[in-house]
């Protein structure tokens, strides 16, 4: 009887659910938007891979869920952080890849790997919405353009100007107010798209550019972001097919390790390792910018090398 193993990514806005056969070939990868950290999308995602794929839950031997909400879900044997999930998709994915860029709904990381493909720095921005997919989202509404359309109309800035905060709610507030001053649409996103390049040139800078680079999350599908970063760290961003799957991808790799291993010590090993990346979170957690002026302040661009 086959078997297939599960990885279940539960962001902050959507669910990704990846299933893989025994041999860890993809049989199904679905993404699924119900709301903020809602079990609604999981589900979703779940339903539909399941149907892809064709099969049962009953055929699933081993789930490993990440991200926000890795923690709610009762069908995974286990959670891994997403920082080694994405880290381990993206190089299943781009084996050469020595930098993972992940830009999701609610948060933004950069993610150092090492020769052999595991993590060895990371940096991470999870206490705002600053240059994450809800501050692009904040801003198309401020805008009146849909989300799926504004990458390409900031592609249409004929000159550069500069939106100096990086809260989506004071952002939102500056937007509103160069319109009114007569300022184009497309300028406008143009300069949304450029602080998310800014934003995201001060996580590479801590831990150290890096290439091959790979972008991961939801802004990984948009143009503009991708060509602004791609400018502003001069290099070449190589973009999955599916960028938003990534997490789950790795969650499913880890998962079908531990069922061809089953192993006591493989787990333990994996633990120790997610051990520290969880203090690490936390501690970053602890020192975050708390108000728009250290925001504000911590864009100064730091020379990347």
């Amino acid at each position: 009887m086959a078997a297939y193993v599960l990885g279940i990514d539960f962001g902050s806005t959507t669910g990704k659910s990846v299933i893989l056969d025994e041999i860890g070939r993809i049989k199904a990868a679905c993404v699924s938007s119900k709301g903020a950290v809602s079990d609604e999308g999981v589900k979703a995602s779940l339903q539909a891979a399941l149907g892809e794929a064709g099969i049962a839950v009953s055929d699933i031997v081993r789930c490993i869920s990440t991200g926000y909400g890795r923690r709610m879900l009762d069908i995974a044997d286990r959670s891994i952080t997403e920082i080694t999930c994405h880290a381990r998709g993206a190089v299943a994915m781009v084996p050469e890849a020595r930098m993972v860029i992940d830009i999701g709904g609610q948060d933004s990381k950069v993610i150092a790997i090492d020769p052999n493909g595991l993590v060895a720095q990371f940096a991470m921005n999870d206490r705002c919405a600053a240059g994450t997919g809800k501050f692009l989202e904040v801003l198309a509404r401020a805008v009146n353009v849909d989300l799926d359309k504004m990458g390409e109309a900031a592609l249409s800035a004929r000159q550069r100007i500069q939106i100096t905060s990086m809260c989506a709610t004071f952002a939102e507030t500056e937007v509103i107010s160069l319109l009114a001053e007569g300022v184009a649409k497309a300028e406008v996103l143009g300069a949304v798209h450029f602080a998310i390049a800014k934003r995201t040139i001060g996580l590479v800078a801590r831990v150290g550019k890096r290439e091959p680079a790979v972008m991961t999350g939801g802004v990984a599908k948009n143009i503009a972001a991708v060509r602004h970063i791609e400018e502003a760290l001069n290099l070449t961003l190589i973009i999955p097919s599916d960028p938003q799957v990534i997490g789950a991808l790795g969650a499913a790799l880890f998962a079908l390790d531990d069922y061809r291993n089953d192993s006591v010590g493989r787990a333990r090993a994996d633990r120790s390792v997610e051990a520290d990346i969880e203090q690490e979170s936390k501690a970053m957690q602890a020192c975050a910018p708390a108000c728009a002026s250290k925001i504000a302040a911590a864009l100064a661009i730091p020379q990347v090398r």
